[in-house]
């Protein structure tokens, strides 16, 4: 295999395992919410309406502010799957891990996000 077709396979290769790795984030209220995404020294705004969704953020990690107030930021690994609801950020699904069931108490909490 020539250098060319090697590069553009590792190029590639690349690519996936870092959309792999990153979040996503759905607006389960229903308002629209002012996200931003604080992302090593980028900061990007974004109005979320109800049911939309916004993802391949938090590649390498992040910290999500809701709203513009700084007591509503929620720091991000890069691999959850996150929504917003009543105005806060919840799991959908801790990484690798199943979703409870509604009503199992047996649920573990999720120490960093309410």
């Amino acid at each position: 295999m020539n250098r060319l077709a090697v590069a553009a396979l590792t190029n590639v290769a690349l690519i996936a395992l870092s959309v792999a790795h990153a979040s996503t984030l759905t607006n389960r209220d229903d308002k629209d919410h002012k996200v931003t995404v604080i992302e090593a020294k980028s900061t990007n705004d974004q109005h979320l309406r109800p049911s939309a969704t916004l993802k391949e953020i938090c590649i390498q990690g992040c910290v999500i502010r809701l709203d513009d107030d700084d007591g509503s930021e929620y720091e991000l690994n890069g691999s959850e799957v996150v929504s917003i609801e009543d105005g806060h950020l919840y799991y959908d699904a801790p990484p690798g891990a199943q979703v409870p069931e509604a009503g199992d108490a047996d649920a573990p909490s999720q120490p960093g996000i309410e």
